[in-house]
């Protein structure tokens, strides 16, 4: 992954809903070495480690809460920031940007670009309940409680603003993959733009 041309840096926004796949398609761009991955949810992970405090879901959404009380809310953007200014790759992915404002302060830092990854509620349940992460709902309730979170800071807003989306419902990993692999590719063989995005 060598730096773009002319020093270009292209940061993907992957946005959407809890379980929509954002993480199967980070991970299998940075195997592909197409682009570095960064979690916006890692950040908040390594946070609460940092902070002694239990990575199940209730207590990382309050955590996530109160970051972006204390710091504002690019707070979370904030944290993934030194590791994106120090990549060398032409192109990284986020994956898990939740708000207009984190898309500002990434504009900071590069070529915005927004991809927002779609799934229906019952696909999304059945592969969070699946995953086996700490914070993975268990019930339904526990994943509309954090379905109202996430819209709760806004990341509906996002997901109407991206440059492309692309659907999970049905899909393989490898052709979710190869969907989002050949979005970025053509970003990154098209022009060059303004990197500020996000709305006013």
């Amino acid at each position: 992954m060598s730096a773009g041309r002319g020093g270009r840096k292209v940061i993907v926004c992957l946005t959407g809903m809890p379980g929509a796949g954002k993480s199967t398609i980070a991970r299998g761009l940075a195997a592909r070495g197409l682009c570095e991955a960064f979690n916006m949810g890692d950040a908040v992970r390594a946070e609460a480690a940092r902070r002694g405090l239990d990575a199940t879901g209730p207590a990382l959404g309050e955590l996530m809460l109160d970051l972006r009380r204390r710091g504002g809310p690019d707070a979370v953007a904030a944290l993934v920031a030194p590791g994106i200014r120090g990549s060398a790759s032409g192109a990284v992915v986020v994956d898990g940007v939740r708000s207009n404002e984190e898309i500002r302060f990434f504009g900071k830092i590069g070529e915005v670009r927004i991809l927002s990854v779609h799934a229906s509620a019952g696909t999304r349940f059945g592969f969070l309940s699946c995953r086996g992460r700490s914070d993975d709902p268990r019930s339904r309730a526990v994943f509309d409680e954090r379905d109202a979170r996430e819209l709760g800071v806004g990341i509906s807003e996002p997901m109407a603003l991206a440059d492309e989306s692309i659907s999970n419902n049905g899909a393989t990993e490898e052709e979710l993959v190869d969907g989002a692999a050949a979005i970025i590719r053509a970003w990154l063989d098209g022009p060059a733009r303004p990197p500020a995005r996000g709305g006013g």
